[in-house]
């Protein structure tokens, strides 16, 4: 008997997930090609030299209580040059006073009220109403609901707008009053069902407060000392996949055998034939490849109603001396209500102490850019760079300029979970599925973080060793 064919498997999109599922496909059996427009694979994992130090111009740290991430860095070689921050203690720069960021509590929701008053953020006012989630009857919920509108009807306005708007304008430049409950807090929301009172339901997601001395606990973020954006080229080799940068795929096609894609410019296209395909690319442009396939058009469309926020982040390296006094902190956020430009500010070197070696230099990342504020991004790099040191000169007092400047734009980078996201992500998988050979992963659909993205990319990649599997039952194509 003649053997099959080898298999191919095309992964469009290398970024983080497109690249962690080419890994997941490295035994397959089948030959995997990686196709990404742009000229370096890792989409938003970047790292670039500031004042002489490995700085990241993307994503800076994931979440090292979730294995994803950890095992991806482990299994390509990399686990020896993880790192953990020195301190994760951040703060709300509001009102024009540093206030610290309540420690018990869940993406700002606070489970201890009497810590949220210590520390000034809310008004007396403020806390009067917010205390009223305490004792008042559980709020009906029948359906998804914005983050802002239950949180409000639960601790009032003031606690939404200086405690959870900045955090959610951290992770995703949204805003509580368009982002989704059920999606963007899934954990919360289903616990706020066995309470009336949410800041009980917060409590009950956190362990208990750990008396003074004891351990600290395992680190929550990690990064590498080369900086994440050192990840992707290393999951590219440990693939072993086919890279083709430059490559932007226009068309994808169904096939008698499987389907067929087309990439390249309008006057020299080149065509690749697959056994299957993954969609491994922001929302628009997979919206845009399955718009027109038969029974696709619903995810499409889905895919085309999720919206995305564009972003800056401006690193900007300042000689130690120019701090009256270094911050113990590892950044701050600051309120949408404040009118300011920034949105987040970390001080790298206090974060990450590897960055600090060697060199008299501090390094501030400053992130600006909310939905909805994209006319300041229109701004050229030096406008925006000075409007990032003059609102760090006003939180900090960082007496002089900097000594060097990286503005990095990163264009509809981050999905906007809004109201409705689980149901359309629910049917976008249930068309998709649908499609013997065709499978999607991605910031798009269940989390923006890096373990996250590579979750969704191992299940797409368990879809498609599925379908080759179906395609060749006596190939060896499992672990």
């Amino acid at each position: 008997m003649e053997n099959a064919p080898q298999p191919t498997v095309a992964i469009v999109g290398a970024g983080i997930a497109g690249l962690a599922a080419a890994h997941e496909l490295r035994d397959s059996g089948a030959r995997v090609i990686v196709l990404d427009g742009a000229a370096q694979p890792g989409g938003k994992l970047a790292v670039s030299e500031v004042a002489g130090i490995a700085v990241d111009a993307g994503a800076e740290a994931l979440l090292a209580r979730r294995p994803e991430g950890v095992d991806l860095i482990g299994a390509v070689g990399l686990a020896g040059d993880l790192v953990h921050p020195h301190t994760t203690s951040a703060r709300i720069w509001s009102r024009g006073t540093m206030r610290a960021l309540p420690r018990r509590q869940v993406m700002g929701v606070p489970a201890d009220l009497a810590e949220l008053a210590g520390t000034g953020l809310v008004s007396t006012a403020g806390m009067r109403r917010a205390r009223r989630d305490l004792h008042a009857p559980a709020t009906a919920r029948s359906a998804d609901v914005a983050v802002g509108a239950h949180v409000g009807a639960r601790f009032g306005q003031e606690v939404v707008e200086r405690l959870i708007d900045p955090l959610l304008a951290g992770v995703y430049a949204g805003r509580a009053e368009d982002l989704s409950f059920e999606a963007t807090l899934p954990e919360l929301a289903r616990e706020s069902l066995r309470h009336a009172s949410l800041a009980q339901a917060a409590q009950a997601l956190l362990p208990p407060p750990q008396p003074a001395g004891t351990q600290a606990a395992a680190p929550v973020f990690t990064s590498l000392g080369h900086g994440l954006g050192s990840l992707p080229a290393a999951v590219a080799r440990a693939s072993g996949a086919q890279l083709r940068t430059g490559s932007m795929v226009r068309e994808l096609a169904r096939t008698p055998a499987g389907w067929r894609l087309t990439a390249g410019s309008a006057h020299e296209p080149a065509c690749l034939e697959a056994d299957a395909v993954v969609l491994a690319v922001p929302a628009h442009a997979a919206a845009r490849l399955l718009a027109g396939l038969d029974g696709l058009g619903g995810a499409a469309g889905a895919l085309a109603g999720i919206s995305y926020a564009s972003m800056a982040i401006v690193t900007m390296a300042f000689p130690a001396a120019t701090f009256a006094h270094l911050p113990d902190f590892s950044g701050y956020l600051v309120p949408a209500a404040d009118g300011r430009a920034v949105k987040a500010a970390t001080f790298s070197s206090i974060k990450w102490p590897h960055l600090r070696a060697g060199t008299d230099m501090v390094v501030v990342r400053c992130s600006l850019g909310r939905i909805g504020e994209e006319a300041i991004l229109q701004r050229d790099d030096a406008d925006l760079a000075a409007l990032a040191a003059a609102d760090l000169t006003a939180a900090t007092g960082v007496a002089g300029p900097p000594a060097e400047v990286r503005v990095s734009r990163w264009g509809g980078a981050l999905p906007q979970y809004n109201v409705g996201h689980l149901d359309r992500v629910s049917l976008i998988r249930a068309q998709v599925a649908a499609q013997p050979g065709l499978a999607g992963c991605g910031a798009a659909y269940d989390g923006l973080g890096i373990p996250a993205c590579i979750a969704s990319a191992r299940a797409a990649a368990g879809q498609i060793r599925a379908h080759l599997a179906a395609l060749s039952p006596s190939r060896a194509l499992g672990r």
